[in-house]
């Protein structure tokens, strides 16, 4: 026997509603709602704000546009009022006017014209090629002056070098034969040879004449005839005082023999130089003194030209 399933039959609970679970969407129930509240509120405050910014970007685009419209309103106004003008005046002008009744000027140019551009170019170009050419002129006199200068110098350093060795040369054989006496013999000196061969780096004087002397001999005299005139030389210039107590005067000759011919070497070179530096200088105050005038006939000129402009726009 088959065991028969009998079904069972749940009764179905039916959903309803509570009147508290209505109640809870009631309008009055929104309104007293808190959370709602501040919801409702902070809708409405943005609200506000937002329509009161679009207002005031409003406002301003009004106010730009209406700007733009009354500058162009005016521009419009004005333009008519021109044209009213120009059409009165053009309307007041006699159109039948011929070529005949034109009246015709031939401008010929006067002499004081001719003359008044003539000085205006003269005095530009002159203006502007004598200032740069003065200031050329003063470098160069610089320059000048101070190769001269240079010149004068060594040409005063060699005089003062050949007059002294002359001197000191013929005091240091004086010396020396006295030394000696008839006991030796003198050798043939050169005195160019002595300015070639020697050093007289520290001066000219008798003392380095001895030094040079001793050099330029080398010991080739210390054997033969003139062993004792070496021996001199050698002794002098290795002491020298000896010789300045006993022969002052020809230690002094030959310092005043220097000083005497660098100055008188110098003293023609600032003739010289004096006498051609002022040619300059005068040729220069010339040259400033002609731009002067120049400038002065300019500006007179100039002036005469704006007030001849000046007569023609009245």
């Amino acid at each position: 026997n088959k065991p028969y399933i009998t079904p069972r039959h749940t009764q179905k609970i039916p959903t309803t509603r509570s009147l508290s679970e209505c109640e809870l969407f009631a309008p009055q129930n929104y309104d007293n709602d808190p959370e709602m509240k501040s919801v409702m509120q902070q809708f409405e405050d943005r609200t506000t704000q937002r329509f009161q910014e679009y207002d005031e970007r409003l406002q301003e685009r009004r106010q730009i546009c209406k700007d733009t419209c009354d500058k162009e309103i005016q521009k419009i106004i004005l333009k008519d009022k021109l044209e009213k003008q120009m059409a009165q005046q053009f309307s007041a002008l006699h159109t039948d006017i011929h070529s005949d009744a034109i009246p015709t000027c031939i401008c010929e140019k006067s002499l004081a014209d001719k003359v008044e551009k003539g000085c205006l170019r003269c005095a530009q170009n002159l203006g502007g090629v004598a200032p740069g050419w003065g200031l050329l002129s003063g470098f160069g006199y610089v320059t000048w002056s101070q190769y001269i200068s240079g010149i004068a110098a060594k040409a005063a350093a060699d005089a003062g070098l050949k007059a002294g060795v002359k001197v000191g040369l013929v005091n240091a054989v004086k010396i020396v034969t006295n030394t000696l006496g008839s006991a030796g013999k003198v050798p043939a000196m050169d005195w160019a040879k002595l300015i070639a061969f020697g050093d007289f780096s520290d001066g000219v004087t008798l003392h380095a004449i001895f030094k040079n002397l001793n050099n330029m001999m080398n010991c080739h005299l210390d054997s033969g005839t003139y062993s004792q005139f070496s021996m001199f030389v050698q002794k002098f210039a290795g002491n020298f005082k000896p010789i300045t107590a006993k022969y002052p005067k020809e230690v002094a000759e030959v310092t005043n023999a220097v000083a005497d011919a660098k100055t008188g070497v110098l003293t023609k070179a600032g003739n010289a130089t004096s006498s051609l530096s002022t040619g300059i200088i005068a040729s220069i105050i010339a040259i400033v003194v002609i731009v002067l005038i120049m400038v002065t006939i300019y500006l007179i000129l100039r002036y005469r030209r704006k007030k001849k402009m000046k007569k023609k726009l009245q």
